[in-house]
């Protein structure tokens, strides 16, 4: 294996070998790094000779990345981050930073807080693209090798190098149509309902339903969607009840009723949930800041407890 001419490298080539990564493309890569498709032909031939081996093959239309691509992209996010806080030690300009931001969330989360988060990012930080894939459960892999800097979720992973911040509890509530049905008064009428809920490929259940299960609670699922957004189609118009976090009042369930689950239900947290690495970090610092002022702008509507802003961030083995 070919040594590195460290002399040879610089923070363009770093960007270039990610941009093409995460956008699978040359067009894609020149797009987002506002430079034409041969300037970044160019440069990957230069990045190529730099590493000794290829970076990415042709695939059909477009290109994958080779495992040695793959192998690089951790350590080219982390040199760009320890320069970026080199760049920033002593003051910090939302206005100049310019970067990608890869936030993993599901659609709960998604949906509450980060278009909110983008309008405070196009206000203050215009330079900042916010990429947003699904978490899933998070696992330690996808902050550890940076394939997200920042999740949110009820599902902190475990890990001494984890950091986490509650931004609010929520309650689960029952949704129906009261143009349809009356609110279940009790327990009886509440298990003897048809009931829509949530099914996360591939076939997660919502913790929720989870407990329920383990506490013998049955009930009748006559639909299962993928996310929370679907469940309103579903339940206008028809007798079925969903059972879901509270806040989806002003959200995606606007329009529908909602009532206290006529039996004990989990409470959800959330969590915004980061590496170690990047605690630290003014500009991660920044938005994280941003991200707690929106959880604290959403929940405020609804007189909702959470944690203080102030809270200290926990490591996820503390917890």
């Amino acid at each position: 294996m070919n040594e590195f001419d460290w002399s040879d490298l610089d923070v363009r080539l770093l960007q270039l070998l990610l941009a093409v990564l995460e956008s699978g493309s040359i067009t894609g890569a020149a797009q987002r790094l506002g430079v034409t498709q041969s300037a970044v032909s160019h440069q990957l031939d230069k990045l190529r000779a730099i590493t000794g081996g290829a970076l990415f093959v042709r695939s059909g239309r477009g290109i994958v990345a080779t495992a040695r691509a793959e192998a690089l992209a951790p350590q080219a996010r982390e040199l760009l981050s320890g320069l970026e806080r080199f760049a920033h030690a002593d003051s910090f300009d939302p206005a100049r930073w310019q970067t990608t931001f890869t936030i993993a969330a599901n659609d709960f989360q998604r949906d509450l807080l980060l278009p909110l988060l983008v309008a405070r990012l196009r206000a203050q930080a215009p330079g900042v693209a916010l990429r947003v894939i699904p978490s899933d459960v998070p696992t330690l892999d996808m902050l550890r090798h940076e394939h997200c800097q920042l999740a949110v979720s009820p599902r902190p992973p475990e890990g001494s190098d984890i950091m986490q911040k509650r931004l609010f509890e929520d309650r689960y509530r029952v949704f129906y149509d009261p143009a349809i049905r009356p609110a279940p008064r009790n327990r009886a009428e509440y298990l003897a309902a048809a009931h829509a809920t949530v099914l996360y490929e591939p076939r997660r259940q919502l913790d929720l339903d989870q407990d329920m299960e383990r506490r013998g609670i049955r009930r009748h699922f006559a639909v299962m969607v993928p996310g929370f957004a679907a469940l309103l189609r579903f339940v206008q118009g028809s007798d079925l009840l969903a059972t879901a976090p509270g806040m989806l009042q002003a959200q995606s369930l606007h329009g529908l009723a909602s009532a206290r689950v006529p039996l004990p239900c989990p409470a959800l947290p959330m969590y915004m949930i980061w590496h170690l690495r990047h605690h630290h970090a003014p500009a991660h610092r920044w938005l994280r800041s941003q991200l707690e002022s929106v959880a604290a702008a959403v929940r405020q509507p609804a007189g909702r407890s959470a944690s203080p802003a102030n809270a200290p961030a926990r490591r996820s083995a503390e917890t």
